[in-house]
């Protein structure tokens, strides 16, 4: 970074040490070089001109040319406003000012031609805009009038202190004055400045504040948002190579008794393709010599769990110990169950390690495990605790690792002499731009069919109007012998709200449905965790009908026998929840159903999430639309992941750029691994110097 950028931003004229801390404190901007890169999130184009006959309140902004009519106040105390208006030959609009309404009127000129810009609102059928920016036509600034105003996102704080986007233009435009072409060299190969016909860094970074047209804002644009996802995909993919090369994995080489006998004998069912092609992918990892790091993307039901426990079985033939590690008790449990019925009599031996697990029972757990008798762990979080230690593990599974943080996936790293090979596992489906960007260094392998048999589970949406009928469609599902789930909304900020509306929707639940007739269980997530599962095994032995819950059973539950998902409010959950939450069912051979109920009023996002989970049960679809809805920062995993720190680029509608992107960042490590060459030298500079504090992506999945 030049000596100019790395200017304390209080140090630029205009600022000063109070608004420098102002800067600091709401927007983040402490340097020159911060300021630089604060971009403008729209522009407005003020070569266009309107007539006043040709305003509307559906234009964002507008700008017209005319006459000042005089000015008055009108109302009084705090109602008081100054009123004015702009007349051109088509007609006359008001003008109102209700804050510095004295100053305004004093500074006004009337008679004279001014330039008015703003936002235009109605009020009593007449079109007017409040606070307008006011130049005479005789002290305006021509290059006002030849491009597009920047408009930048700022805060209230902020406005208060007169820092409104018409003060922060001014000051990004006393950053350019002092701003040399040398204090923005060139960063990227020529070779691919020239093949990608880039513009150069300093008129990309000139034009994406003050853009002359069109054309010169696309190119900016372009080129900025190629240099974020370029800088990305050279990290993810340095890391996985220095993975590759520098880190040594265990060879598993032997595919003996275990794998053997239990593919041959112990599996009860045929694999499907899928499951097959990605144990593929996992044993050609773990025979490289190289550290296995791969994820496993499949919905709710494609069969990851078989996929683990076969390639957890290669590292014990092998003379491998193997843990796996998820998010909660139930989950831990569940696999437990699973896989200690999967294996029966087959001689591994499977255990389980979470918080309930104590005393003696704990003690023989940790010393079999250090003495090598355990052959798989199963467990929460505290499998990373000091106190556990593996004999010699070579294996790791991680499950809804998004539930999990860097540090806490990081740990188990150090439970051997060298790093174990890791499988992560997610029924998130993750679109493929994010996951290029988000697990970049990562080996990536979808299981993108559901087994045989399997129907596919029908969605509706239903609005309050048609409670009645739902009630009769559950009683026919219970009448048939299955199960129902009713799940409330749980919104962390608002707890005291959500156990009401929960315990509310109970209440009207045990009158539609009362004893002896019908048994309801209750879940949420005020209840002690012993009186949680307790509910949940009831509702899992078929002992209740209906299971009345917030999204505590989003995870951890499967009860094949439940047919029906009821998702009350489903406004209110994201698509991913949705998808989630009807994965609970569909789990037997029987039809099942997922029934969104929702309010008549719906925004414009909340109507695009119902008809789309209506629409489909693609997971992979579902998490495109989710990312266009809602933008990589809002998805599970992304803000804990460091990496998505873009400023212009957009994962869900610049794909184009980030594939163009990461195949020119192969194509560069591929030639020059370190980045030693010449031509490479100032990327490699840039990179020490932006990310200089970034973390060893590596090594923690």
């Amino acid at each position: 970074m030049s000596r100019y950028l790395s200017n304390p931003i209080e140090y630029l004229k205009g600022v000063g040490p109070q608004k420098g801390d102002l800067l600091k404190k709401e927007l983040s901007i402490f340097s020159y070089d911060d300021l630089l890169r604060y971009y403008p999130y729209r522009y407005i184009d003020r070569t266009k001109f309107y007539k006043v006959n040709e305003v509307d309140t559906d234009l964002q902004y507008i700008q017209i040319k005319g006459t000042l009519t005089g000015t008055q106040m009108v109302g009084q105390g705090r109602a008081m406003r100054l009123v004015s208006g702009i007349r051109d030959e088509t007609g006359t609009m008001e003008l109102v000012w209700f804050q510095g309404a004295q100053w305004v009127s004093k500074a006004l000129k009337p008679g004279q031609e001014y330039v008015v810009f703003g936002k235009p609102t109605a009020f009593n059928g007449k079109y007017n805009i409040a606070h307008p920016e006011m130049e005479l036509v005789t002290q305006m600034d021509p290059e006002k009038l030849t491009g597009y105003q920047p408009m930048y996102n700022t805060t209230e704080k902020v406005k208060q202190k007169g820092f409104d986007n018409k003060s922060l233009g001014k000051l990004v435009k006393t950053l350019m004055e002092g701003l040399g072409e040398q204090d923005i060299p060139e960063i990227l190969q020529p070779s691919i400045v020239q093949q990608y016909q880039f513009m150069s860094r300093y008129d990309a970074m000139v034009n994406i504040h003050f853009p002359v047209d069109n054309k010169s804002l696309d190119r900016a644009l372009a080129r900025l948002k190629f240099e974020e996802f370029f800088t990305i995909q050279v990290k993810l993919l340095g890391l996985k190579n220095h993975r590759q090369t520098q880190r040594g994995g265990y060879v598993l080489e032997k595919i003996d008794n275990y794998f053997d006998t239990f593919y041959k004998k112990y599996l009860r069912f045929e694999l499907t393709n899928a499951q097959k092609r990605v144990t593929k992918e996992i044993r050609r990892d773990v025979l490289t010599g190289k550290q296995m790091n791969r994820l496993v993307q499949g919905d709710v039901g494609s069969g990851k769990t078989i996929v683990a426990l076969m390639t957890m079985l290669m590292a014990i033939d092998n003379g491998f110990q193997a843990a796996m590690m998820a998010p909660t008790e139930i989950l831990a449990q569940q696999h437990f169950n699973t896989l200690t019925d999967y294996v029966g009599d087959l001689g591994p031996r499977v255990d389980l390690l979470t918080g309930s697990v104590k005393g003696k029972e704990r003690k023989l757990i940790l010393q079999d495990l250090k003495e090598g008798k355990i052959d798989i762990l199963i467990g929460t979080h505290a499998l990373i605790e000091d106190t556990v230690q593996f004999a010699n593990i070579g294996f790791v599974v991680i499950d809804e690792q998004h539930r999990f943080g860097v540090a806490q996936r990081a740990a188990l790293w150090e439970k051997n002499d060298r790093p174990p090979h890791i499988l992560v596992m997610t029924a998130t489906p993750i679109p493929r731009t994010l996951a290029m960007t988000l697990y970049g260094d990562l080996d990536i392998s979808v299981i993108d069919e559901l087994p045989p048999g399997r129907k596919p589970i029908q969605t509706l949406h239903y609005f309050e109007s048609k409670r009645l009928a739902l009630f009769g469609f559950m009683k026919q599902q219970i009448a048939l012998g299955r199960q129902v789930y009713i799940v409330y909304p749980m919104i962390k900020e608002n707890e005291k709200l959500d156990y009401q509306n929960l315990m509310e929707g109970y209440e009207s639940i045990t009158r539609a449905f009362p004893l002896p007739d019908y048994k309801v269980s209750v879940v949420h997530g005020q209840m002690k965790s012993a009186d949680k599962d307790a509910e949940m095994q009831r509702f899992a032995r078929g002992e209740t009908h209906i299971m009345v819950a917030t999204t505590v059973i989003e995870v951890g539950v499967n009860v094949p026998n439940a047919s029906v998902m009821i998702i009350e409010s489903a406004e209110r959950f994201g698509l991913s929840q949705l998808h989630q939450l009807r994965g609970r069912v569909g789990r037997g051979a029987e039809q099942s159903y997922c029934i969104l109920m929702t309010g008549n009023k719906l925004s414009t996002d909340a109507r695009i999430r119902c008809n789309t989970m209506v629409e489909t049960n693609d997971g992979f679809v579902i998490s495109e639309v989710d990312l266009k809805l809602r933008g990589p920062g809002d998805l599970e995993g992304t803000q804990q992941s460091g990496l998505l720190d873009l400023k212009l680029a957009d994962i869900g509608t610049d794909g184009n750029i980030l594939q163009e992107a990461r195949f020119a960042a192969t194509q560069l490590l591929t030639d020059d691994p370190k980045l030693q060459k010449p031509e490479n030298m100032p990327f490699r500079q840039y990179l020490a110097s932006h990310y200089k504090h970034s973390q060893d992506w590596s090594v923690i999945s």
